[in-house]
């Protein structure tokens, strides 16, 4: 017999039972008693004086096992496997005290008809006038290692397409690393299937498992000898390939991919052509198999956004644990009230006087230092903390502005502008937010102006109108903030309630250097008096600018020339010292 995994045995077959010519043992009644109740092939193994070992007794199944072996030996107690290999060196251990478990697992034959044995070592007490014994069992496995290996080969195989699943192609990944003596010997490629859950929510399930049992063969077509493809998820493929050169193999892969999906899929009556994003991760040695496809699975978010297979780099997964890391600090900043609003001077070009604040969200973490809003603004947009921020901004805003008019015991002549973003448009209760806003501080709804982008209305036009016809019932101002970035048309200008229309300062810091910027706000400037608009320029930071845009008509004006965002008290000193 052959021993699986890290020994190896070899039981020698003994010829049929009634040819057998074993040395005879006196065997005790008892003996005999313990060996015919047992229901497994079953021998008393002893060590005689020369430390040889001899099969004293055993039962009717221990021959029938014998039988099945390719053992060859006419006396068994001449037989090979009780001098030498693993067998013999189980047994000996046994008696000496080395091998306390005593159990061996072994392999007879190849391929389908391959048996599966385990021996089994049992102490039994020493009789006179004999050696140490034990109790040899024979426990076939056969039906339950090809039960394991059924149901194995189950657990690592995608029903649906017959392909290896996740489990299996990790398992794939893990092998190849091990082989790996170098960088860039392999690449994992995943695979995503665009438009999938259209199609599949569309034309039903069994289309959707029609197309990806067909892009599937696809996939194999594009595959070198070697590859290994997997279903990793459910519209996900993943891809297994050897690199000789480098990233340029691995590209080529993707390539060919890409070229095996341009013909259009055919769906019953209907031929839909369908796309794939794919993202490639390098392995390097020693890495984590599971590191390396989500290596892969990152990559493909930037294929998606890119529109061509990308090469996963660290430094991008660097940043996306950052805004991670970010929307974690964040919402325990804005739980424990840790940001704060900063007051931008919004100017009237005419007379120089302040005419209102833009309220802007500041962030000074304790250990990070001042974290710009260029960087938590799209993450707080990101993760839905928008709302928990655009609430805490209107409430402080409104309730700091009640808080001048209070020092200075009269209603000053300013208002404060707050900015929605498109995300509380579209998931917060705007109005209700803005009417609690200015209930618990007292304003009225003249002295609120609230800063949108164009994205606000292009995403649901139809919520953006109702929404702003709620606002302004509240007399609130509405200002477009941006303008000439975006993606508005002019329909929406003419039918939205909007009051002010923003110039983005990419076009007014360049007014006296292109006479294409100066032209654009013109442009903007005539739209807004023809449509009944008031504006305000920003990123003004040149005297120069500041009369120019004045000279132009522009209302009001903010930017670094008149101030920086202040902080609440500095702002309305900022008011006194302008005041005439």
């Amino acid at each position: 017999m052959q021993a699986a995994a890290t020994r190896s045995a070899g039981v020698q077959r003994l010829r049929r039972p009634d040819r057998l010519k074993a040395t005879p043992h006196v065997a005790a009644a008892d003996d005999i008693g313990l060996l015919n109740a047992l229901p497994i092939a079953a021998a008393i193994i002893e060590r005689i004086d020369d430390n040889s070992l001899c099969v004293a007794i055993h039962n009717r199944r221990f021959i029938e096992a014998v039988e099945r072996s390719n053992c060859t030996a006419i006396d068994w107690n001449d037989a090979e496997c009780l001098k030498t290999g693993a067998i013999a060196d189980l047994i000996q251990n046994f008696f000496d005290g080395t091998d306390q478990l005593g159990e061996l697992d072994f392999k007879q034959g190849e391929g389908v008809s391959s048996q599966f044995f385990r021996l089994k070592l049992a102490p039994l007490p020493k009789k006179e006038s004999s050696g140490p014994r034990c109790l040899l069992s024979v426990v076939d496995r056969t039906v339950e290692v090809q039960a394991e290996r059924t149901l194995r080969a189950e657990m690592l195989r995608d029903s649906l397409t017959g392909l290896p699943n996740r489990l299996a192609f990790s398992e794939a990944i893990e092998t190849a690393g091990k082989t790996v003596a170098r960088d860039l010997e392999h690449a994992v490629l995943v695979v995503d299937m665009l438009r999938f859950s259209r199609i599949n929510e569309s034309m039903g399930s069994l289309a959707g498992d029609e197309l990806l049992i067909t892009f599937a063969r696809r996939l194999i077509l594009a595959l070198r000898a070697g590859d290994v493809l997997a279903r990793t998820g459910g519209n996900e493929f993943g891809v297994l390939v050897s690199l000789r050169r480098g990233v340029e193999d691995a590209l080529k892969a993707a390539e060919r991919i890409q070229q095996v999906m341009t013909a259009p899929f055919k769906l019953s009556e209907l031929e839909i052509r369908v796309e794939c994003a794919i993202g490639v991760a390098l392995m390097h040695a020693g890495q984590d198999s599971e590191e390396l496809f989500r290596n892969a699975q990152f990559a493909v978010k930037q294929a998606k956004a890119a529109g061509r297979p990308q090469v996963y780099e660290a430094r991008q997964a660097t940043e996306a644990r950052r805004r991670f890391s970010i929307e974690t600090e964040l919402r325990r900043a804005l739980d424990k009230d840790q940001l704060n609003l900063f007051y931008q001077p919004l100017i009237n070009l005419k007379s120089g006087e302040v005419a209102g604040f833009e309220a802007l969200a500041r962030w000074a973490h304790e250990d990070r230092g001042d974290i710009s809003p260029t960087e938590f603004i799209p993450v707080a947009e990101e993760s839905g903390l928008i709302l928990t921020l655009g609430r805490w901004a209107m409430d402080k805003a409104t309730r700091t502005l009640a808080d001048w008019d209070k020092q200075l015991g009269e209603q000053l002549p300013l208002y404060v502008s707050v900015n929605l973003s498109a995300i509380q448009i579209a998931r917060d209760d705007i109005s209700g937010v803005v009417e609690s806003a200015l209930k618990s501080s007292g304003l009225t709804g003249d002295r609120l102006s609230l800063e949108l982008t164009e994205s606000a209305i292009v995403q649901d036009p139809a919520r953006a109108m109702r929404v702003f016809d709620a606002l302004k019932s509240l007399d609130a101002s509405l200002a477009m903030d941006d303008f000439g970035t975006g993606y508005s048309s002019l329909a929406y200008l003419q039918r939205l309630p909007i009051d002010v229309l923003k110039i983005d300062k990419s076009f007014v810091s360049g007014m006296m250097v292109d006479p294409d910027a100066v032209a654009i706000v013109r442009a903007v400037l005539s739209l807004a008096e023809a449509l009944g608009m008031s504006t305000t320029a920003e990123g003004i930071e040149t005297v120069e600018l500041a009369t120019t845009l004045a000279t132009l008509g522009c209302a009001s004006g903010q930017g670094f020339y008149f101030a920086k965002p202040l902080e609440a008290d500095a702002a309305l000193k900022y008011w006194k010292s302008r005041k005439r």
